[in-house]
């Protein structure tokens, strides 16, 4: 039986973020009977809606994104057209992303938590993990790598739940339109080896990249990061990777050595799954009890970008787990 439903509508409230191609705003989604619900909506930008190349992306990505449901990713309700405009609507998440957050602790001149740091990439660990292992309706695993696992597509909700986003250069099985070997896709700083030599890449390549990010998370910036991509390419290729507890010295020895295992360029010394480093990131945090939680990073966040974050971590390694108020 067809049934026929009225027009959605939305109402955009504000711009979040923009980019070359496209943005992203918040708006309101309005129902019969004072039905209202917050989300984000993706747009293209007119110019590209009308490039065939990028409008397949774009609904490439929706297809991909559509059944992935999963409370560490960032959910896509609906692809819709508006003149010569293409738009996903998706779940808002109302916090900061990863590049923020790293900022606010570079502004108020300390470390993030160890463990805190631990935890944030151990979810999207869960996350990729789900994305990786998701099937079609006849039981063919999809194939999905995500290929552009940084600080930007890393979500911080204000009420501590850790999502990733922008499955926009992701692959997958039927539905891939950037062909491997002839473009790299993704941030050069937050290449896998695999994406950085223009390879096939599987799974493997985001647990590099996820690697990369916890790094950066540990120490506070991009340790394979230079000025000219050329030389921030030949780093995620040749460099030696360092002794993070010499950097830092509360990292301590298995921390240290779950840095370099993520970080191992031939993805065969690697860890294997993001099961099996999502395993080893949680032993780590709870393999002696009590350790962090969404609510910990919530509690912590929000003191952190609050008038008096430059003391959150101070706070944080006193054992003063701070409250949220509202």
């Amino acid at each position: 039986m067809k049934h026929i439903f009225n027009e959605v509508h939305y109402e955009l409230t504000r711009k979040i973020a923009e980019g070359g191609m496209g943005l992203v705003y918040e708006a309101v989604q309005r129902g019969i009977g004072g039905f209202r619900k917050v989300v984000a909506i993706k747009l293209i930008r007119e110019e590209y809606s009308a490039i065939e190349e990028f409008r397949n992306n774009f609904i490439g990505e929706a297809k991909l994104v559509s059944d992935l449901i999963h409370t560490n990713i960032v959910q896509t309700y609906h692809l819709g057209k508006v003149g010569e405009q293409y738009f996903m609507t998706m779940e808002y998440v109302s916090g900061w992303n990863l590049e923020e957050f790293l900022e606010r602790h570079s502004e108020t001149d300390q470390y993030i938590p160890a463990d805190l740091a631990v935890f944030i990439v151990s979810r999207v660990c869960r996350g990729l993990a789900y994305a990786h292992r998701k099937e079609d309706r006849e039981g063919r695993s999809l194939g999905i790598v995500h290929r552009d696992v940084n600080p930007k597509n890393i979500m911080i909700g204000k009420e501590g739940d850790v999502k990733l986003t922008d499955f926009g250069i992701a692959k997958a099985l039927d539905l891939m339109y950037n062909q491997e070997g002839d473009v790299i896709a993704g941030k050069d700083e937050y290449l896998s080896p695999e994406q950085a030599r223009c390879e096939i890449t599987d799974h493997r390549a985001d647990l590099f990249c996820c690697g990369i990010v916890m790094a950066e998370l540990m120490l506070g910036y991009n340790i394979f990061e230079e000025a000219e991509s050329e030389k921030t390419i030949r780093n995620i290729l040749e460099m030696d990777l360092p002794k993070f507890s010499e950097v830092r010295p509360d990292v301590d020895e298995r921390l240290n050595n779950i840095l370099h295992l993520a970080l191992q360029r031939p993805r065969e010394s690697r860890y294997q799954s993001a099961d099996l480093m999502l395993t080893e990131l949680e032993n780590f945090i709870y393999g002696e009890g009590y350790g962090p939680t969404n609510e910990k990073l919530a509690a912590y966040a929000c003191d952190l970008f609050g008038k008096d974050g430059e003391n959150a971590a101070l706070r944080w390694h006193r054992g003063e787990t701070p409250s949220i108020t509202t």
